[in-house]
């Protein structure tokens, strides 16, 4: 059952994004001081390596003195927060991010856009290492939507842009890079898919005729530990791995391509051996696991659940009356959060399905909201004016609701560590202090 609440609004918004009109000024990234009396603006000093980008008739460049002003640029609105917590530090980029290109969600904040990955401290918000890699081949669409994604570890960017090898970059320490040679039966077209702290997870499309013509390809795992390949396997039909990547009980979910139709594969992530399958739906997007269910589309809008060995656990789906698309299930050990794009969310028993809350959030979701759970808090990402939601995981209480008063259109992407919530979209990133 289709919502044009959230499919429909996600196709036409496509991640497109506006030039601003300051008439090709240069302006650097900011920090904006949170926490009591009027923001004060600090300007950030040159940043090494910063790439230029040309976008809208304007000419973009990470890092520029504090003479904007006197050059004439058209100083930006200072965003102000409208309600819930008050930001410890806000950073505010010269261009938008390009969020719907990461792979995962990251543990630290970090900013993506067309110039590459900028680190920011955690603590200030202040702009660190840059981060910029080759842009994709002509041969791949202008839409950021489809270009290969953005894969980031525990402390590293991972990229593939040199032929036959494996790329890390260290997040602050350029010391602590490497770069690893692929295997010749890994040559070819390298997609990187995944991290889960523990494996890096892509694909290969191998250089052959026959593997191009009877669409197969290779998957492959590389061990960060040791820096070494793990396992890889050539599947007998296409194989991709879903994004994000979950691997949670040593089971890594793909979707195997079988024509007219889809499958549910579920591999071992330590060897790569196929443990057991599933029918999918004809365009299986996503597929997400816990400590034992693992959780995909039912066909109608739902979600169900698949216990060891791809046995039918349970199912929620929409009634004869309901029109709602569920998003990918927020496993939390034995509870699952099921959010939905009419803006209902309910928290569900893992093993049994059976619902124990239901909370109504002040805005609609779609495929680009990625909910993220730190300790007793679900934190749920709406659109730019919707805000960000705090969610008691217990009682389904909404705590609280972030909104700034900037101006954008796309949807928060969240990132948490031990101590802070990074919130951003558009071209702001801001830092809220944990429940």
């Amino acid at each position: 059952m289709q919502s044009p609440s959230s499919e429909g609004a996600a196709r036409e918004a496509a991640w497109q994004w506006d030039g601003e009109a300051d008439d090709g000024a240069e302006a650097a990234g900011e920090v904006i001081g949170g926490g009591g009396g009027r923001p004060r603006l600090s300007r950030r000093g040159v940043l090494a390596g910063a790439g230029l980008l040309a976008a809208g008739g304007a000419v973009w460049a990470f890092g520029r003195s504090s003479t904007d002003q006197a050059d004439g640029a058209k100083p930006k609105p200072q965003p102000t927060a409208l309600s819930g917590p008050t930001p410890l530090w806000t950073y505010r980029a010269p261009e938008a991010m390009t969020p719907e290109r990461l792979a995962n969600q990251p543990g630290r904040p970090l900013f993506l856009s067309p110039a590459g990955l900028q680190v920011l401290d955690p603590a200030t918000g202040s702009a660190g290492r840059l981060l910029a890699f080759d842009p994709p081949s002509r041969d791949w669409p202008s839409d950021a939507a489809l270009q290969p994604k953005v894969v980031l570890g525990p402390d590293h960017l991972f990229t593939s842009t040199s032929p036959g090898h494996l790329d890390a970059r260290h997040f602050t320490d350029p010391a602590a890079d490497w770069s690893l040679p692929l295997p010749e039966e890994l040559e070819g077209d390298v997609r990187l898919a995944g991290c889960d702290g523990t494996l890096l997870y892509g694909s290969v499309w191998g250089r052959s005729v026959e593997e191009v013509t009877q669409q197969r390809n290779r998957l492959f795992a590389v061990r960060l530990s040791d820096r070494s390949i793990a396992w890889t396997v050539r599947p007998d039909h296409l194989e991709q791995p879903l994004t994000p990547v979950t691997a949670a009980g040593g089971r890594l979910p793909l979707a195997r391509n079988l024509g007219n139709r889809s499958e549910l594969v579920v591999r071992s992530d330590t060897d790569g051996t196929e443990r057991w399958t599933a029918p999918g739906e004809e365009d299986l997007r996503w597929c997400t696991t816990g400590t034992e269910n693992t959780y995909l589309p039912d066909g109608r809008g739902g979600v169900r659940a698949l216990g060891p060995g791809g046995l039918p656990r349970w199912t929620v789906s929409p009634g004869p009356s309901e029109q709602w698309r569920a998003m990918p299930p927020v496993p939390d050990g034995p509870r699952v959060y099921v959010p939905r794009d009419n803006g209902l969310l309910t928290g569900h028993d893992a093993p049994s399905g059976k619902q124990t809350w239901t909370c109504r959030l002040p805005f609609l979701l779609d495929r680009r909201s990625h909910p993220l759970v730190v300790g007793g808090t679900l934190y749920v990402p709406g659109p730019a004016a919707g805000g960000v939601c705090a969610v008691d995981t217990a009682t389904g209480r909404l705590l609280w609701t972030f909104r700034d008063s900037g101006p954008g259109k796309d949807v928060w992407i969240l990132a948490a560590d031990a101590d802070r919530l990074y919130a951003g979209r558009d071209d702001i990133v801001h830092a809220l202090a944990l429940r």
